[in-house]
């Protein structure tokens, strides 16, 4: 009876044994976090835009700058400026002021505004070149929003532009980030070198 114990005993050792070692040889699967494919993008390369029409700016290589026509199918100053490998679009809008100034600056702000239910943060660069006569306003808006850039460009008395950026992505702003910082760096330098024509 004794020896049965015994014999049981070592059994439920070796049992316990073999399990523990069998538990510690098997992998465990941790799941990876997701992640982005990686976006190989061009050094920033710059070529002036002056086309007949009354402003001209430094455009990205990259950008195809298209005429945007009226409803008669005239050219206007409009444009749509395709962003290349980014696949996106600017929607740039030419004003000849007929309005007070406020008009135009509330309106832009409006436009932004309709993003604030998804944004986690608008960021606002002012820029001003009194030299110049420009002066504007950029905005930068953080998280998962349809429009991730709008800016506005004036001389404060007659003329105004906008622009509007859309990307074809669904709006991830993690997943875009690397290719929102790439553009801002493009717009700043079209903001930066934009002059109105005398």
């Amino acid at each position: 009876m004794k020896n049965i114990k015994i014999s049981a005993l070592k059994f439920g050792t070796f049992f316990f044994l073999l399990v523990f070692f069998v538990s510690c040889n098997e992998t465990i699967t941790i799941p990876k976090p997701p992640t982005y494919l990686r976006l190989n993008l061009p050094e920033h390369e710059y070529v002036l835009f002056s086309e007949d029409c009354p402003y001209e700016f430094e455009a990205a290589k990259i950008f195809k700058i298209r005429a945007v026509t009226d409803e008669k199918g005239q050219i206007t100053y409009h444009k749509d400026i395709d962003l290349g490998p980014l696949n996106g679009v600017i929607h740039f809008s030419y004003i000849e002021m007929e309005n007070p100034l406020a008009d135009y600056v509330n309106f832009a702000i409006n436009k932004v505004d309709e993003h604030k239910v998804k944004a986690t943060a608008i960021e606002d660069t002012n820029f001003i070149r009194t030299s110049d006569r420009v002066f504007g306003t950029f905005f930068e808006l953080q998280g998962d929003v349809a429009s991730p850039f709008q800016f506005y460009l004036t001389d404060s008395t007659n003329r105004f532009v906008s622009g509007v950026v859309y990307l074809n992505s669904a709006p991830n702003y993690d997943s875009l980030r690397p290719s929102l910082e790439y553009l801002k760096q493009d717009l700043y330098q079209m903001m930066r070198s934009f002059k109105w024509k005398k």
